[in-house]
């Protein structure tokens, strides 16, 4: 971010439902318009901290189509009156059965046809931010990634967190594919590059190539 007094991405993490997903605020400073990415749930709370941070919301963005990621993001949508973009289409088949997940849950869910899917080298814009869409497969088959390059931010769902990895015994998963998504897709973006994963702490690339136990240089080395 090169003006560090007023940066021109903003961001707020707000965990929701009872998983603590980590929905996340981005808005554009210049504009104040901003959009909610993966909004699982708990849709009173993101209506406040937007309305806290003076950002009018202008779109849904969503990684992937898990219950806790996008459940209520149909909703929302329809409550606002905003378009949903994301996630790649071939978790269509995880959105379609939202409304089963929110019984087996019980949890606030709705399926939804996202009004634009995305595929690898989209952009997607929040106010006057501009977003490469990285297609990254294995925890699920349609997981994107949003990244931000001139303030070095990626929001990375469930593809990679802080020591871990996303789980891929879910359907469709598939291990070799979410770590070939990592390590050909997230590390060419740069070390410095910090991420807002799908549940816990943020962290940066440099820090899991040096230490995460499933996919840093020293773990893939050592197969």
């Amino acid at each position: 971010m090169n003006d560090k007094a007023n940066p021109p991405l903003r961001a707020a993490i707000i965990p929701v439902t009872a998983f603590q997903q980590n929905c996340t605020l981005l808005w554009c400073s210049q504009t104040m318009k901003g959009a909610f990415v993966d909004a699982g749930g708990d849709l009173d709370r993101l209506l406040a901290t937007a309305k806290q941070h003076g950002v009018t919301i202008e779109k849904l963005l969503v990684t992937h189509g898990h219950v806790d990621h996008c459940g209520a993001a149909g909703i929302l949508a329809e409550r606002l009156g905003v378009p949903i973009e994301g996630p790649h289409p071939a978790d269509q088949f995880w959105i379609d059965q939202l409304d089963a997940d929110s019984r087996k849950y019980s949890m606030e869910a709705r399926s939804f046809t996202p009004d634009r899917w995305l595929a690898d080298g989209d952009q997607v814009t929040v106010g006057d931010l501009i977003f490469d869409v990285i297609h990254c497969p294995g925890h699920t088959p349609g997981h994107v990634v949003f990244h931000h390059p001139e303030s070095r931010l990626a929001l990375v769902g469930d593809v990679l967190f802080q020591g871990s990895i996303g789980r891929t015994d879910f359907p469709r998963g598939n291990h070799g594919d979410l770590i070939a998504s990592i390590t050909s897709k997230l590390w060419p973006l740069g070390g410095e590059t910090a991420f807002v994963p799908g549940h816990g702490p943020m962290s940066t690339f440099a820090h899991e190539r040096a230490g995460n136990p499933f996919v840093g240089d020293r773990a893939l080395a050592a197969e």
